[in-house]
Protein backbone atom coordinates (compact mmCIF):
# COMPACT_ATOMS: atom_id res chain seq x y z
CA UNK A 1 0.00 0.00 0.00
CA UNK A 2 1.21 3.51 -0.79
CA UNK A 3 -0.45 6.76 0.32
CA UNK A 4 -0.31 10.21 0.04
CA UNK A 5 -2.26 13.36 0.71
CA UNK A 6 -2.16 17.08 0.35
CA UNK A 7 -4.84 20.36 1.49
CA UNK A 8 -4.38 23.41 -0.50
CA UNK A 9 -6.50 26.44 0.36
CA UNK A 10 -7.37 27.17 -3.40
CA UNK A 11 -7.32 30.42 -5.15
CA UNK A 12 -10.30 32.39 -3.61
CA UNK A 13 -10.39 31.66 0.28
CA UNK A 14 -8.46 33.50 2.59
CA UNK A 15 -8.10 30.40 5.43
CA UNK A 16 -7.62 26.69 4.58
CA UNK A 17 -10.70 24.91 6.48
CA UNK A 18 -9.63 21.30 5.07
CA UNK A 19 -7.38 19.02 7.37
CA UNK A 20 -6.54 15.58 6.22
CA UNK A 21 -4.86 12.25 8.36
CA UNK A 22 -3.10 9.54 6.57
CA UNK A 23 -1.41 6.26 9.00
CA UNK A 24 -1.10 3.28 6.51
CA UNK A 25 0.01 1.58 9.85
CA UNK A 26 -1.39 0.66 13.31
CA UNK A 27 -3.47 3.27 14.96
CA UNK A 28 -4.68 1.93 18.21
CA UNK A 29 -6.70 -1.30 17.64
CA UNK A 30 -6.71 -0.35 13.71
CA UNK A 31 -4.76 -1.58 11.08
CA UNK A 32 -4.16 2.10 9.25
CA UNK A 33 -6.87 5.20 8.98
CA UNK A 34 -7.30 7.65 6.76
CA UNK A 35 -9.69 11.13 6.61
CA UNK A 36 -10.60 14.24 5.20
CA UNK A 37 -12.42 16.81 6.91
CA UNK A 38 -13.93 20.04 5.50
CA UNK A 39 -15.00 23.01 8.13
CA UNK A 40 -17.29 25.79 7.88
CA UNK A 41 -18.28 28.84 10.29
CA UNK A 42 -16.78 32.12 10.43
CA UNK A 43 -13.93 33.43 12.25
CA UNK A 44 -11.78 30.82 11.59
CA UNK A 45 -14.06 28.28 13.54
CA UNK A 46 -14.69 25.97 10.31
CA UNK A 47 -10.53 25.47 10.50
CA UNK A 48 -10.94 24.59 14.37
CA UNK A 49 -14.06 22.74 13.72
CA UNK A 50 -12.60 20.01 10.80
CA UNK A 51 -8.48 20.13 12.68
CA UNK A 52 -10.04 18.98 16.32
CA UNK A 53 -12.54 16.46 14.80
CA UNK A 54 -9.58 14.44 13.32
CA UNK A 55 -7.95 15.02 17.04
CA UNK A 56 -11.05 14.26 18.50
CA UNK A 57 -11.40 10.71 16.43
CA UNK A 58 -7.77 9.90 16.75
CA UNK A 59 -8.02 10.07 20.11
CA UNK A 60 -10.60 8.14 21.01
CA UNK A 61 -9.21 5.15 18.32
CA UNK A 62 -5.64 5.58 20.24
CA UNK A 63 -7.55 5.61 23.94
CA UNK A 64 -9.70 2.69 23.10
CA UNK A 65 -9.56 0.74 26.58
CA UNK A 66 -9.81 -2.32 25.38
CA UNK A 67 -8.77 -2.78 21.63
CA UNK A 68 -7.84 -6.61 22.05
CA UNK A 69 -11.50 -7.06 21.47
CA UNK A 70 -11.23 -5.15 18.39
CA UNK A 71 -11.19 -7.67 15.74
CA UNK A 72 -11.62 -6.75 11.63
CA UNK A 73 -15.78 -7.14 11.75
CA UNK A 74 -15.65 -4.67 14.12
CA UNK A 75 -13.74 -1.85 12.71
CA UNK A 76 -16.11 -0.39 11.28
CA UNK A 77 -18.59 -0.34 14.64
CA UNK A 78 -15.39 1.65 16.47
CA UNK A 79 -14.82 3.68 13.41
CA UNK A 80 -18.52 5.08 13.73
CA UNK A 81 -18.99 5.12 17.10
CA UNK A 82 -15.61 7.52 17.14
CA UNK A 83 -17.34 9.47 14.60
CA UNK A 84 -20.34 9.56 16.74
CA UNK A 85 -18.20 10.69 19.78
CA UNK A 86 -16.27 13.26 17.78
CA UNK A 87 -19.74 15.14 16.79
CA UNK A 88 -20.90 14.90 20.64
CA UNK A 89 -17.80 17.11 21.51
CA UNK A 90 -17.77 19.47 18.36
CA UNK A 91 -21.21 20.09 19.52
CA UNK A 92 -19.84 21.04 23.04
CA UNK A 93 -16.98 22.90 21.25
CA UNK A 94 -19.79 25.26 19.49
CA UNK A 95 -22.00 25.50 22.68
CA UNK A 96 -19.46 26.00 25.15
CA UNK A 97 -17.56 29.29 22.65
CA UNK A 98 -20.14 31.58 21.32
CA UNK A 99 -17.02 32.42 18.61
CA UNK A 100 -17.44 29.13 17.28
CA UNK A 101 -21.51 28.47 17.65
CA UNK A 102 -22.63 27.34 14.34
CA UNK A 103 -19.01 25.48 13.36
CA UNK A 104 -19.24 22.02 12.06
CA UNK A 105 -17.27 19.93 9.60
CA UNK A 106 -17.95 17.21 6.95
CA UNK A 107 -15.69 14.30 7.69
CA UNK A 108 -14.88 10.83 5.79
CA UNK A 109 -12.92 8.16 6.84
CA UNK A 110 -11.62 4.98 5.72
CA UNK A 111 -10.07 1.77 7.08
CA UNK A 112 -8.36 -0.90 4.47
CA UNK A 113 -7.90 -4.35 5.70
CA UNK A 114 -6.95 -7.33 3.40
CA UNK A 115 -9.84 -7.86 1.99
CA UNK A 116 -12.65 -4.61 3.04
CA UNK A 117 -12.49 -1.13 3.04
CA UNK A 118 -14.94 0.58 6.00
CA UNK A 119 -15.67 3.68 5.72
CA UNK A 120 -17.40 6.49 8.07
CA UNK A 121 -19.19 9.16 6.27
CA UNK A 122 -20.85 12.46 7.02
CA UNK A 123 -21.48 15.49 4.20
CA UNK A 124 -20.32 15.94 0.99
CA UNK A 125 -16.40 15.44 0.56
CA UNK A 126 -16.54 11.77 -0.60
CA UNK A 127 -14.80 8.57 -1.10
CA UNK A 128 -13.98 6.82 -4.64
CA UNK A 129 -12.81 3.49 -5.83
CA UNK A 130 -10.70 2.88 -9.07
CA UNK A 131 -11.41 -0.57 -10.16
CA UNK A 132 -11.55 -2.50 -13.70
CA UNK A 133 -10.53 0.72 -15.62
CA UNK A 134 -13.63 2.77 -13.88
CA UNK A 135 -13.62 5.75 -10.87
CA UNK A 136 -16.50 4.84 -8.28
CA UNK A 137 -17.99 7.04 -5.84
CA UNK A 138 -18.31 5.04 -2.69
CA UNK A 139 -20.61 7.89 -0.47
CA UNK A 140 -23.54 10.11 -0.67
CA UNK A 141 -23.24 13.55 -0.38
CA UNK A 142 -25.38 14.87 2.37
CA UNK A 143 -26.64 17.63 0.88
CA UNK A 144 -29.61 19.53 -0.19
CA UNK A 145 -29.53 18.88 -4.22
CA UNK A 146 -28.33 15.14 -3.35
CA UNK A 147 -31.93 14.76 -1.49
CA UNK A 148 -33.45 16.56 -4.64
CA UNK A 149 -31.76 13.95 -7.27
CA UNK A 150 -32.23 10.94 -5.54
CA UNK A 151 -36.33 12.19 -5.23
CA UNK A 152 -36.19 12.92 -8.97
CA UNK A 153 -36.80 16.83 -8.64
CA UNK A 154 -32.89 17.65 -10.47
CA UNK A 155 -30.88 15.79 -12.81
CA UNK A 156 -27.38 15.16 -11.91
CA UNK A 157 -26.30 18.00 -14.69
CA UNK A 158 -28.65 20.11 -13.28
CA UNK A 159 -27.30 20.06 -9.79
CA UNK A 160 -23.96 21.05 -10.52
CA UNK A 161 -24.91 24.35 -11.04
CA UNK A 162 -28.25 24.32 -8.52
CA UNK A 163 -27.63 27.80 -6.08
CA UNK A 164 -28.38 25.56 -2.84
CA UNK A 165 -25.84 23.34 -4.29
CA UNK A 166 -23.49 23.93 -1.11
CA UNK A 167 -26.21 23.59 1.02
CA UNK A 168 -25.52 20.31 3.45
CA UNK A 169 -28.09 18.55 5.30
CA UNK A 170 -25.76 16.48 7.62
CA UNK A 171 -22.47 17.37 9.63
CA UNK A 172 -20.97 17.25 12.23
CA UNK A 173 -21.61 19.83 15.11
CA UNK A 174 -25.18 18.83 14.05
CA UNK A 175 -26.65 17.80 17.86
CA UNK A 176 -30.19 16.73 16.33
CA UNK A 177 -30.84 14.15 14.25
CA UNK A 178 -27.24 13.14 13.77
CA UNK A 179 -26.21 9.47 11.97
CA UNK A 180 -23.23 8.12 10.48
CA UNK A 181 -23.13 6.13 7.03
CA UNK A 182 -21.13 2.68 7.32
CA UNK A 183 -20.03 1.20 4.42
CA UNK A 184 -17.75 -2.08 4.28
CA UNK A 185 -16.63 -2.92 0.53
CA UNK A 186 -14.50 -5.93 -0.56
CA UNK A 187 -11.16 -4.75 -1.42
CA UNK A 188 -11.22 -7.54 -4.57
CA UNK A 189 -10.30 -5.58 -7.40
CA UNK A 190 -9.53 -2.20 -6.32
CA UNK A 191 -6.58 -0.41 -7.25
CA UNK A 192 -6.57 2.94 -5.65
CA UNK A 193 -9.17 4.62 -3.17
CA UNK A 194 -9.47 8.19 -2.71
CA UNK A 195 -10.18 10.38 -0.28
CA UNK A 196 -11.19 14.18 -1.39
CA UNK A 197 -12.99 17.55 -0.39
CA UNK A 198 -15.68 19.21 -2.39
CA UNK A 199 -13.29 21.66 -3.69
CA UNK A 200 -11.82 19.03 -6.05
CA UNK A 201 -15.13 17.43 -6.98
CA UNK A 202 -16.64 20.83 -7.45
CA UNK A 203 -13.53 21.69 -9.74
CA UNK A 204 -13.15 18.51 -11.56
CA UNK A 205 -15.20 16.02 -13.45
CA UNK A 206 -15.16 12.42 -12.35
CA UNK A 207 -14.04 12.18 -15.53
CA UNK A 208 -10.67 13.96 -15.26
CA UNK A 209 -9.96 12.48 -11.66
CA UNK A 210 -10.86 8.79 -12.94
CA UNK A 211 -8.27 9.57 -15.99
CA UNK A 212 -5.74 11.47 -13.23
CA UNK A 213 -6.10 8.41 -10.19
CA UNK A 214 -5.32 5.85 -13.09
CA UNK A 215 -2.30 7.13 -14.31
CA UNK A 216 1.42 5.27 -13.42
CA UNK A 217 3.36 8.03 -11.83
CA UNK A 218 4.32 7.79 -8.03
CA UNK A 219 0.86 8.26 -6.12
CA UNK A 220 2.54 11.91 -4.59
CA UNK A 221 2.57 12.98 -7.97
CA UNK A 222 -0.68 12.11 -9.23
CA UNK A 223 -2.48 13.47 -5.62
CA UNK A 224 -0.83 16.50 -6.57
CA UNK A 225 -1.88 16.92 -9.85
CA UNK A 226 -5.27 16.35 -8.68
CA UNK A 227 -4.75 19.34 -6.43
CA UNK A 228 -2.92 21.59 -9.67
CA UNK A 229 -5.82 20.23 -11.93
CA UNK A 230 -8.30 22.02 -9.34
CA UNK A 231 -6.58 25.28 -8.87
CA UNK A 232 -6.00 25.62 -12.88
CA UNK A 233 -9.73 25.29 -13.35
CA UNK A 234 -10.57 28.42 -10.73
CA UNK A 235 -9.90 26.96 -6.95
CA UNK A 236 -12.88 28.02 -5.62
CA UNK A 237 -12.80 26.32 -2.29
CA UNK A 238 -9.88 24.68 -0.33
CA UNK A 239 -8.75 21.61 -1.98
CA UNK A 240 -7.84 17.94 -0.02
CA UNK A 241 -6.83 14.93 -1.15
CA UNK A 242 -5.73 11.09 -0.08
CA UNK A 243 -4.88 8.75 -2.29
CA UNK A 244 -4.11 5.63 -1.50
CA UNK A 245 -2.87 2.65 -3.90
CA UNK A 246 -3.99 -0.89 -2.74
CA UNK A 247 -2.53 -2.32 -5.90
CA UNK A 248 -0.82 -0.69 -8.60
CA UNK A 249 -1.92 -1.93 -12.29
CA UNK A 250 0.43 -4.96 -12.88
CA UNK A 251 1.42 -5.67 -9.84
CA UNK A 252 0.87 -9.25 -8.11
CA UNK A 253 -1.77 -9.68 -5.36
Amino acid sequence: MHVFGLTDIGQLRSQNQDAIFFHKTQIGPLPNLFIVADGMGGHKAGEIASTKAIEFLKKYICDFKVPEIVLPENYLDLLVTAVQDTNRKVCEMGENNPEMQGMGTTLTACVITDDKIMIAHVGDSRAYSFANGKLNQLTNDHSYVEQMVQSGQLTAAEALTHPKRNMLTRVLGMSESFEVDGLTLPLKGIESVLLCSDGLTNMLKDSLIESIVSGTDFVEHRTKFLIEEANSRGGHDNISAVLIDIRRQGEQT
